[in-house]
Formats: C-alpha cells, sequence, structure tokens
C-alpha cells in the first residue's frame, strides 16, 4: 500500500541498521537496549540488534539556440489543452515504464519545457506552454487516472462496443479516454470542455475517427452519469466474486484486495481501499544543515501564501495539501533548504536516533531520503555510508547530499549488500513478486546483520503493511540470528502514532 510504513527494532549482542521494501537499511553502532516486541496497525515494526545559448533573429541562424526556437514554433499547436497532451504522455510513458506517477520534477519551471520536450518527440508537435495551473492540472490527473486506473478501464470497456474494440484500442487513445472519464467522474469538469478538448486532442494526435470514437464514448458516460447508472458491479456473490467487485469499484488489484480480507477482515479492507485511494498529502522537512529551521520553512511559507500545519510528531517538518508547484518554482527545494520527504520515513530516522560521532549504513539507501536526514543529524561529525546497487539513483543520492551540505559526512557505495561483506505501485506488483521478496529481505537482513558491530542496533522498516514482509520476516530472522533480540521504538517514535496512526487516518 502506498505511504504508509512499518518498522521492527531488534537488539543484538551488536549496531543500528534499517531497511525498507524499497530496501533501506541503515546501521550504527549503538549501546545495547531491552527488546520488547510492538506492533502498530500501520505496520511500523522496529527492531534493535545488541551487533545560456546566443540566438538571432529568424531561422536562418547556424546557431542551435536560433533553430530550435525557429523549431518550436514551427511545430506549436495552439488549439490543443496543454495540460491534456503532457497528461497523455506522461500516462503512456508511465504505462511503458519511462516515468513515475509523481510530481513534476523540482526544476521548478522548467519541469514544464522537459514534459512539453516529450509531447513533441511522442506526438510531433507542440502546446502552448504549461502555466502553474497547467502543472496542477497534470498532477492531479496523472495520479488520479494511474490510482483509478481499473475503474476507468472497466467503465470505458462497458462503453465500448465489445471487448475486442477495447483490447485492440491503441495506448494513446486509451490514455485520451481515461483523461476524459478522469475529469467528468473524479474532477467534475465542464463536461462540454472535456468533451471537446479531448476529441480535439485525438484529432490532432492520431486521426479524425479517434476523435470521433471519444466523442461518442465521453457522451455515453455523460448520458450515463446524469442517470446515475455508471455500471459497476454489485457487492455480491462469494468472497472471489465480492474481491473483483471491490477491486473494481475502489481501483486495486483482486490479489491485494483478497489478501487485506484475509488478515484484516471486510470492514478495515474497505478503509484500506477508500483511504488508499484518498488524495495525497505532501511533507516537507526542513534541512537544519543549511540553518534552515522549521520556523523559517513557516515563515517562507507563509510568505508564499501555500496552506500549512506543523507535524504534530516530528519538529523539522511540515505538512502541505496543496502549493506545491509554488514552493519548487520559489526554489526551496532546488536551494536545498527543504526537502519532500513523508513522515513515516522520518520516523524510521527518529528509531535510528542518530548522534553525531557515529558510523552508519544505509543499506539500500537510494535515492536517499533518509540517508541524509541521518546525515543532517551528525553535524559534521561522523559518516553515513549509503549502500545502493542502482548507479544512477546514487550519483542523485551524492548530487543532492552536496546541494544540501551534507557531502562531506556521506559515502556512496555502489554495491549489491548481498556481496558486500514507488499514485503506480499497485499496478507493478504481483502476488508471485511477495514470495521473491520475501527472500530477498532474508537475504539482506542476514548480509546487514553480518555489519552490525556488537552493542549495535539493526532496525528493519518497510512501506508495506503485510505481516509477510514485516512480523514473518522478523520472526524468520530471529530463529536464524538468536544473538539478535527485539527492542521497542516507544522511546522514539509517539505512542499513539505506533497504536492509532492508521485507524484515525481513516
Amino acid at each position: 500500500m502506498e505511504g504508509t510504513a512499518t518498522t521492527t527494532a531488534l537488539h543484538r549482542f551488536s549496531p543500528f541498521f534499517s531497511i525498507s521494501s524499497h530496501s533501506n537499511l541503515s546501521l550504527c553502532n549503538k549501546s545495547p537496549l531491552t527488546k520488547t516486541p510492538f506492533k502498530s496497525t500501520n505496520g511500523f515494526l522496529s527492531l534493535r540488534a545488541v551487533k545560456s545559448a546566443v540566438k538571432d533573429k529568424g531561422p536562418n541562424s547556424n546557431r542551435s539556440g536560433d533553430f530550435g526556437s525557429w523549431k518550436k514554433t514551427q511545430n506549436l499547436n495552439s488549439e490543443v489543452s496543454p495540460h491534456r497532451a503532457v497528461s497523455a504522455v506522461r500516462l503512456l510513458r508511465i504505462e511503458q515504464g519511462g516515468a513515475f506517477a509523481d510530481l513534476l520534477n523540482d526544476k521548478g519551471k522548467n519541469s514544464g519545457e522537459n514534459e512539453m520536450g516529450y509531447v513533441e518527440r511522442t506526438l510531433g508537435f507542440r502546446t502552448r506552454d504549461l502555466d502553474d495551473r497547467d502543472i496542477r492540472l497534470v498532477t492531479d490527473i496523472v495520479g488520479g487516472a494511474v490510482r483509478w486506473r481499473r475503474y476507468l478501464d472497466h467503465l470505458i470497456l462497458s462503453l465500448c462496443k465489445d471487448e475486442k474494440m477495447f483490447r485492440d484500442m491503441e495506448p494513446l487513445l486509451l490514455q485520451i479516454l481515461r483523461i476524459g472519464f478522469y475529469e467528468i467522474l473524479k474532477l467534475e469538469m465542464p463536461p462540454y470542455a472535456v468533451v471537446d478538448e479531448n476529441v480535439r486532442l485525438a484529432k490532432v494526435a492520431l486521426r479524425p475517427g479517434a476523435g470521433n470514437m471519444v466523442n461518442g464514448i465521453l457522451r455515453k458516460l455523460l448520458l450515463l452519469k446524469e442517470k446515475n447508472s455508471l455500471p459497476l458491479p454489485k457487492l455480491e456473490g462469494d468472497d472471489r466474486a465480492q474481491a473483483r467487485a471491490l477491486a473494481t469499484i475502489y481501483s486495486h488489484p483482486v490479489w491485494m484486495v483478497r489478501r487485506w480480507r484475509k488478515y484484516f477482515g471486510l470492514e478495515e479492507a474497505m478503509k484500506l481501499l477508500i483511504w488508499n485511494n484518498s488524495d495525497p498529502s505532501y511533507s516537507l522537512r526542513a534541512n537544519i544543515r543549511k540553518g534552515f529551521t522549521r520556523r523559517d520553512l513557516v515563515e517562507r511559507l507563509k510568505i508564499l501564501k501555500v496552506p500549512h500545519d506543523q507535524s504534530l510528531h516530528l519538529d523539522d517538518f511540515v505538512r502541505i495539501k496543496s502549493g506545491m508547484q509554488t514552493v519548487i518554482q520559489a526554489g526551496l527545494l532546488q536551494n536545498g533548504l527543504c526537502s519532500v520527504q513523508d513522515e513515516s520515513a522520518g520516523l524510521v530516522v527518529s528509531v535510528v536516533n542518530p548522534q553525531p560521532g557515529e558510523t552508519i549504513i544505509d543499506c539500500c539507501a537510494a535515492p536517499g531520503g533518509k540517508t541524509l536526514f541521518i546525515a543532517s543529524y551528525l553535524r559534521g561529525q561522523g559518516m553515513v555510508s549509503a549502500i545502493d546497487i542502482n548507479k544512477g539513483r546514487l550519483r542523485i543520492l551524492e548530487e543532492t547530499a552536496k546541494l544540501q551540505n551534507l557531502d562531506d559526512v556521506v559515502t556512496a557505495v555502489h554495491a549489491d549488500l548481498r556481496n558486500f561483506s514507488r499514485a503506480d505501485l499497485r499496478w507493478n506488483r504481483r502476488l508471485e513478486d511477495l514470495e521473491k521478496l520475501a527472500t530477498l529481505q532474508d537475504e539482506l537482513l542476514d548480509a546487514a546483520s553480518m555489519l552490525v558491530k556488537p552493542g549495535g542496533i539493526l532496525v528493519y522498516s518497510t512501506c508495506s503493511i503485510d505481516p509477510e514482509e514485516n512480523e514473518e520476516r522478523v520472526t524468520a530472522f530471529l530463529s536464524r540470528h538468536p544473538e539478535f533480540r527485539i527492542d521497542t521504538v516507544a522511546r522514539y517514535v509517539p505512542s499513539a502514532f505506533i497504536l492509532n496512526h492508521i485507524v484515525n487516518s481513516m
């Protein structure tokens, strides 16, 4: 499930180590602590171990800057909606594995230019530049269309003349229909504008016939919506039939629905499905290493008129539900003054409790959010070794460490830990992946345990609530490593959060 975390702390006659389901592992030399197991409803377990271009006028210049400007003008189509063209191409790239369903990147206004470059290469034309409203709409539409993909596709299929028509549909045409359905059903945008703009996009990007198809299907949807008679499945029949219905209504994989129902019961599973489709909020962490405190961040957000709340659990964090593009364009991220980081990741660092002078190993570190937060606590004294198998993601970590003035205490190590001694995730995981992941997590835990110094601490953290990835992995680890024992994180994480966070979030 996106946006949740599970952490467990073990105590070895040894250091500190953390692993996430994207595999974040950390080690530091700590003194032994008493071990008491605990379980949090959101899967937060903790284990502690004892062990510029010059331009001329006109297209005839030989300078590339001139030619690029002229070419942009030649390829411009001012009639197509910018946010829809960018959203369609971004969704296409996500489906083909070339992008993620996240914010436009943190390079401020350049992010819109980057996205328009993809549009031009994919569709053969550009639209007018994205403005702030367009960027917000791209973020909303792309994230929402990915979250609600199963629901949207069920309705699109239902309104096609037959299943073959849906199965043979061109990928770009399907993305345009998903955008139109999402805008009508979830964003409740003016129907005439949605139909007109998406029809135009299909005609220009594909052909007139594609536009006619979009027009017919969207108008059918509008009639059904007006009559409140959308063709959705009913929650009836046996457990399998109910799981399929819930998976369509709440847009989740069937296997995930069945698994949650098995572990948590129908009522709690439905709460999780609803929560998992809620609009995301974001947390910003002030970078204290640059002398930029939460008070400074709050003052800057007030000046920018970005609504915000201070975190109830972490001193350096501020929550925002809107205004992220304003934050990006103000340069707060680009200048290293703050970072986008989920509070659950921040709580893992609270459990690590890094102190100046310590040596800490983040065993599966990239892209580095926890690594850099840990490093900020060292105040220039000590070292964090950031190990990861992905060289490209490590390069990003190193660049960000330099940006945040943390490169003096962060060392990137390109290695596989086992040999050393990610609204789209739901659609990219299958049931059989969990079995492979369990084996991988066991191997990573075993490898990390070899790096734990006697008297140190090992912290295991995942972004999943699945027992097979959490409690069962801890139990299996302890059976292989009796020199470790479980320790409570109550001294590091507010008890109310540990016991009631998921329940209260719903």
